[in-house]
C-alpha cells in the first residue's frame, strides 16, 4: 500500500509485450523463410519444366503413379485377410476324415481327408500327373502362383467368344479355392484366390502343392480326392490305373459332375479324349502313344443308381467339424437326419423350375431347405447343379428375404395387443425422409392385420412396425437365434440378409407352437470302432418355449389366409392345410416362398448369383409352385399332424378316424376290413396332376347334357341321347395347362405377372 501511495510499483511478473513482440516476429521470420524455401523450390523446378508431349506424358506417369498406389491399397485390403485366412487353416493335422450314413443307417458319402489310405506323389502314375498339368496348368512349374500369360489368353478368348470358353486361373489357384473359400462367382474371391496362391507358392514346394491338389479335388460320386475317385469309377486304386482311365480322371477337374462317367458316359469319354489331345500338344505324348487309349477308353465299375447329396454332405461335414472341435477324434463316422427320397425330390423340383422356367424369366439359381418342426433337416439344396459350383445357397448366400420377413413383425404385433381383425392404416408410414411404396401404389388404405398380411401390404407393414417398435422386433429376431440384422426403415420389408437354412429353422418355431428350433444335420458321431461321442438327443440343451402359442396360433391363421386367398394361393395342397409366406426383394432380385405343413417346413428361394433383377419373378409365382410341387411328393400319408392353431382338414379328419377303427378292431380282436386310403394328388407325377387338375376344370366348365328328340331310330341312326355341344369337352386344350402363380407382394387386387395358376383345391383358374 505504501508503494502505491508513493507511486512505486513492484516489477510484473509477466512481461505481456515482450511475449506479444516475440510471437510477432516469430511469425514473421517463419513467413519470411517459407517465401525464401518457395522460391527456391519454384526455381529449381522450373528448370525442369516440361512442355509439349513430354508433359502430356509427365502427367499420365504422374496420374498412373497416383492411381497404382490406390489400386495397391484396394488390393491389400484383400490381401491382409486373405493371408490370414490361409494361416488359419494351413494346419493339416486338424483335418477330418467322415463317413456320413442318412436317418436309416445307410452310407451316403464320405468328406474329409482320408489320411489313412493317401498315395504319396511318387506312387501316382506319371501319365496322370501329366494329363493334369497339360490340361489344367501347362506352366505350373514355372509360375509364380497366378498364370499371368494364361490368364492374358484366357481373357482374349472368353472375348473373341463373348462368353466364358476358357479358365484362366492356375492349379494353386484352384487349390486355393477348395482348401479355403467358396466357390461363389465374385471378384473379390477371385483377389483372395490369387493372393492364397502366392502364400502357397512362398510356403510349399511345387511338388507339395501338386499332391495337395490331387488329395483335395473334387471329382464327382461323392469323391475327393484321386485315390477316392479311383476306387469309385473303376474299383481299383490310383496305382494302378490306364493312360485312359487317367485321362478320365484329368477331365473331371474343370466340372466334375458335368463329366462324371456314372453319370453322363458319352461326355466323360469325350472329355478324356481332350484330355489325350493335350498331353499330346504339351508334348508329353505322341499321337501313337494315345492312339490306344482312344481305341480303348476306360470303363467303370457299374454302381447302378448311385446317389450322393453333395448339398447336404458339405453342410453336415461342417456341423461335424463344429461339433468336434478341440476334440482329438478326427476320422469319424456320423449319422445324418437326412432323407434321401425328400433330397431326391427337392432337387427334382428346384431342377425342373429352373430348367423349364429359368432362362425366359432370367434366373438361374436356386435353393431350398427341407426340415421337420423340431429342426431335423431331411434335405438341402444348394443350387441347380453341383458339379458346376459347390457354393451352397441354402446354407451360406445371404440374400433379402422381402416380404416373408413380415410374419416376424406381424408376431411382435400380435405379441403387444393386435388381433389379426385389427384394423390399421397404412398412411403415415413415415420414417425420417423415408416412406414405403406397395406394389399395386397407394397408401394401402385401412384393413385388418390378417388382410395386410395376406395381401402383402407394404405400407401396413412398416406402420405397424414403426408403432409396434423396432427394437421389440429386433429382439424377437435374436430370440430365434438371429442376430446379425440392423435396426433400419425398412426392416419390416426384410431388407438384410438371411440365409434360406436361416430363415427355414425361424418359421419352424412357428409350426412348433412358440418352441425355440435349431436347424441341425446330425444325430449321432462315433469312432470307427462305435464308440458314441456325440449324440444330439443327449448332448444338445433340451428345447424351451421362447413365444406363447397364443399370438403364435394368431400368426398361423394369418400365414393360412396367405395360402387361401392371398400372394401365395398357388401353393394350396388338397390332403391337408398348409401355411406360409411369399417374399420378392427390390427390384425382383429375390423371390421366396416359406411355409410348412404338420410335418414339414420348407424354404425355397430362386435368384441370380450376381444379384441381377429377374424378369418380375416374384415369391407367389415359381418359388410357390415349388414349394407345392415338392409338397405333394413328400407326404406320403394323411395322417399329418395339426399345425398350431388351425383345423385339420377333412382328408386328415377321415384318415384319423379310419385308423382309429384299425386301433378299435385290434384292442377287440374284432375283423374289420377297412377301406383302402383314398388316392390324393400327391400319389401322381406334377405332370399327371396338371393334366387331371386342367380336365377337373374342363368337366366343371361343360354344360348340362339335354335330351333330345327321342321318336324312334334305327339301327343307322345316332343314339337318341347325346350332348347338346358336344364340343364343350374340347374348349380348352389339355396341353395348356400352365403351373400355378399368384398376387406379387404388396399387391391388393393385382395378380403376379407370371404364368397362370390352377387351384390345386377346387380346380378353377386362379386371377390372371
Amino acid at each position: 500500500m505504501r508503494d502505491f501511495l508513493q507511486g512505486n510499483s513492484r516489477r510484473k511478473l509477466i512481461d505481456w509485450l515482450a511475449i506479444d513482440s516475440s510471437i510477432d516476429s516469430g511469425l514473421y521470420r517463419a513467413w519470411i523463410g517459407f517465401k525464401d524455401w518457395w522460391s527456391a523450390y519454384s526455381t529449381f523446378f522450373g528448370r525442369f519444366e516440361a512442355r509439349g508431349l513430354v508433359r502430356i506424358l509427365n502427367d499420365l506417369a504422374c496420374e498412373g503413379l497416383t492411381l497404382s498406389v490406390g489400386g495397391l491399397l484396394v488390393v491389400l485390403a484383400f490381401a491382409i485377410p486373405a493371408f490370414d485366412l490361409a494361416q488359419g487353416k494351413m494346419n493339416l493335422s486338424d483335418e477330418y476324415s467322415v463317413t456320413f450314413y442318412d436317418r436309416f443307417g445307410n452310407e451316403i458319402g464320405k468328406r474329409g481327408l482320408l489320411r489313412d489310405d493317401s498315395v504319396p506323389l511318387d506312387e501316382l502314375p506319371d501319365f496322370l500327373i501329366k494329363a493334369t498339368l497339360a490340361t489344367e496348368d501347362r506352366r505350373f512349374f514355372e509360375h509364380f502362383g497366378v498364370d499371368v500369360m494364361g490368364t492374358i489368353r484366357a481373357l482374349a478368348e472368353n472375348a473373341r467368344a463373348d462368353a466364358v470358353v476358357q479358365g484362366g486361373s492356375s492349379l494353386t489357384q484352384q487349390l486355393a479355392k477348395n482348401m479355403f473359400l467358396s466357390p461363389e462367382r465374385a471378384l473379390s474371391r477371385k483377389i483372395k484366390e490369387a493372393f492364397i496362391a502366392v502364400y502357397l507358392e512362398n510356403h510349399y514346394t511345387k511338388r507339395e502343392i501338386l499332391k495337395l491338389y490331387f488329395d483335395r479335388a473334387y471329382l464327382g460320386g461323392g469323391s475327393y480326392g484321386v485315390e477316392a475317385a479311383a476306387r469309385f469309377y473303376f474299383g481299383k486304386s490310383v496305382r494302378d490305373v490306364t493312360l485312359a482311365e487317367a485321362a478320365m480322371l484329368a477331365g473331371m477337374f474343370k466340372a466334375p459332375t458335368r463329366y462324371a462317367p456314372h453319370i453322363d458316359m458319352a461326355a466323360s469319354r469325350a472329355r478324356a479324349n481332350e484330355v489325350l489331345t493335350n498331353m499330346v500338344e504339351a508334348g508329353y505324348l505322341t499321337e501313337g502313344q494315345v492312339y490306344g487309349a482312344r481305341m480303348n477308353p476306360a470303363k467303370i465299375v457299374e454302381r447302378g443308381d448311385y446317389y450322393s447329396p453333395d448339398w447336404f454332405l458339405d453342410w453336415a461335414f461342417e456341423e461335424v467339424q463344429r461339433i468336434m472341435l478341440n476334440r482329438k477324434e478326427h476320422i469319424l463316422a456320423a449319422r445324418t437326419t437326412v432323407d434321401i427320397g425328400l433330397q431326391k425330390m427337392a432337387e427334382q423340383s428346384v431342377q425342373q423350375t429352373i430348367a423349364q422356367y429359368g432362362k425366359a424369366r432370367s434366373f438361374d439359381q436356386g435353393a431350398m431347405v427341407v426340415m421337420e418342426p423340431d429342426g431335423a433337416v431331411r434335405a438341402i439344396v444348394g443350387g441347380k447343379d453341383y458339379g458346376e459350383s459347390q457354393f451352397n445357397r441354402a446354407t451360406h448366400a445371404y440374400r433379402q428375404p422381402g416380404s416373408s420377413f413380415k410374419p416376424y413383425v406381424y408376431l411382435t404385433a400380435l405379441e403387444n395387443g393386435y388381433t389379426p381383425n385389427t384394423v390399421v392404416s397404412g398412411f403415415g408410414a413415415v420414417c425420417g425422409r423415408w416412406s414405403p411404396k406397395n406394389y399395386s401404389g397407394g397408401g394401402g388404405g385401412r384393413m385388418m392385420l390378417k388382410d395386410a398380411l395376406a395381401k402383402s401390404i407394404n405400407t401396413i407393414a412398416v406402420k405397424v412396425s414403426l408403432d409396434v417398435g423396432r427394437e421389440k422386433v429386433m429382439a424377437n429376431m435374436v430370440k430365434l437365434g438371429v442376430t446379425h440384422l440392423k435396426k433400419t426403415c425398412s426392416v419390416a420389408l426384410g431388407d438384410q440378409g438371411m440365409t434360406p437354412l436361416e430363415h427355414t429353422a425361424n418359421f419352424a418355431v412357428f409350426a412348433s407352437d412358440g418352441i425355440e428350433t435349431h436347424a441341425y444335420g446330425i444325430e449321432e458321431i462315433h469312432t470307427l470302432q462305435g464308440e458314441l461321442l456325440y449324440s444330439h438327443e443327449r448332448d444338445e440343451p433340451a428345447r424351451k418355449r421362447i413365444f406363447d402359442s397364443k399370438p403364435i396360433e394368431a400368426l398361423n391363421t394369418m400365414l393360412q389366409g396367405v395360402v387361401t386367398y392371398g400372394t401365395g394361393k398357388a401353393t394350396q395342397l388338397d390332403y391337408t392345410y398348409n401355411v406360409g409366406k411369399t417374399g420378392t426383394s427390390t427390384a425382383y432380385r429375390d423371390a421366396w416362398f416359406v411355409g410348412f405343413t404338420g410335418q414339414y417346413v420348407a424354404g425355397v428361394w430362386l435368384g441370380n448369383d450376381d444379384f441381377t433383377p429377374m424378369a418380375r419373378v416374384t415369391g407367389g409365382s415359381f418359388p410357390a409352385q415349388t414349394w407345392h410341387n415338392f409338397m405333394v411328393l413328400a407326404h406320403d400319408t394323411d395322417n399329418i399332424p395339426q399345425i398350431p392353431g388351425i383345423p385339420l382338414h377333412p382328408v386328415q379328419v377321415a384318415e384319423q378316424e379310419r385308423l382309429a377303427k384299425l386301433q378299435t378292431a385290434a384292442a377287440t380282436d374284432t375283423e374289420v376290413i377297412a377301406p383302402p386310403t383314398p388316392e390324393s394328388v400327391k400319389d401322381m407325377s406334377s405332370m399327371t396332376r396338371q393334366v387331371l387338375e386342367k380336365l377337373g376344370t374342363m368337366l366343371k366348365e361343360a354344360p348340362a347334357l339335354q335330351p333330345s328328340d327321342t321318336r324312334p331310330q334305327n339301327r343307322a341312326e345316332a343314339p337318341a341321347a347325346e350332348p347338346a355341344n358336344p364340343a364343350a369337352a374340347s374348349q380348352s386344350s389339355v396341353a395348356s395347362a400352365t403351373p400355378g402363380a399368384s398376387p406379387p407382394e404388396g399387391a391388393s387386387q393385382q395378380a403376379a405377372p407370371g404364368p397362370v395358376a390352377t387351384g390345386s383345391q377346387t380346380g378353377t383358374p386362379l386371377p390372371p
